[in-house]
């Protein structure tokens, strides 16, 4: 599926899976290693990735001109990731399954991360992810200690959950968050949208959309498999509905035909880093 990526007008990368069946993360490290790597793919992976960069280029709108994609986020909050669920659910939810919910949220933004830590500049080996917030229909769902998280029972235009606009980097690519009540330093770059009975998934610049069920059930996996497709899209990557590149037949970003990142996910995230990094002065 595609629609509108973000209020600028890139379309939203958005896929719909089946729910098949995450190394922790530390904070944000600078890092400079002897072996740092340059563009250099596998021989057999050079004609799929010039395909799938070509395909890219001429579908995207602005696909170099825009600035909110993940590798943008990271870069301009120094190595530090904020998270406000949206909890689309009428189920209960403990201190402890919160405390789940972020390990998850961090565990998975680092796969990403972690496959680009040491590529041509890219600065960080991890990146500090935290949910700082979560939206739902009624307080008395959040069971147990919330004096750390910020709580909102603000809705959309549907009526369902949202966290306040006014701290969402989504809202503000500008990077004002005056209107945040929190405080800028609690505002959210990104979005996990957990919604009950919903299949598939959404991802794009503004996070992640989920089912809520599949997620609370699969909080302990290494790799979980929809979250990590979404997430990729975050980063800028596709969807490949109607069209496979040559030769290539498994990885995350082809909806249900992978469990975790591969090489050439690795590879094609690390092509867009390649020709976004002159935009940041590293």
């Amino acid at each position: 599926m595609k629609a509108v990526l973000s209020l600028t007008a890139l379309q939203l990368l958005a896929s719909y899976v089946t729910g098949l069946p995450l190394q922790d993360s530390s904070l944000a490290k600078n890092i400079k290693r002897q072996n740092t790597s340059s563009w250099n793919p596998p021989s057999e992976l050079v004609t799929p990735l010039n395909e799938v960069w070509e395909h890219e280029m001429s579908t995207y709108s602005d696909p170099l001109g825009f600035r909110n994609y993940g590798f943008d986020q990271v870069i301009d909050g120094k190595g530090k990731i904020n998270y406000c669920v949206r909890w689309d659910s009428t189920q209960s939810v403990t201190q402890a399954q919160r405390e789940q919910v972020e390990t998850a949220v961090r565990r998975t933004f680092n796969k990403w991360i972690g496959e680009l830590a040491g590529f041509d500049g890219f600065p960080y080996e991890t990146v500090d992810v935290n949910v700082v917030g979560w939206a739902v229909k009624d307080k008395g769902l959040l069971q147990g200690d919330t004096s750390g998280i910020e709580v909102y029972t603000t809705t959309d235009e549907e009526g369902i959950p949202q966290c306040d606009p006014g701290c969402g980097r989504f809202f503000h690519q500008d990077n004002d968050y005056s209107a945040c009540a929190a405080g800028a330093d609690r505002h959210y770059d990104q979005s996990l949208w957990l919604t009950d009975g919903f299949e598939g998934g959404a991802g794009g610049d503004w996070g992640q959309r989920i089912g809520q069920e599949y997620f609370m059930q699969n909080l302990d996996l290494e790799d979980i498999h929809i979250l990590l497709h979404e997430m990729g899209h975050t980063f800028a990557l596709d969807d490949f509905y109607d069209w496979t590149p040559t030769g290539q037949t498994s990885f995350i970003m082809l909806a249900g035909s992978a469990m975790k990142i591969t090489e050439f996910d690795a590879w094609m995230a690390r092509d867009w880093w390649r020709h976004l990094k002159s935009r940041y002065s590293l």
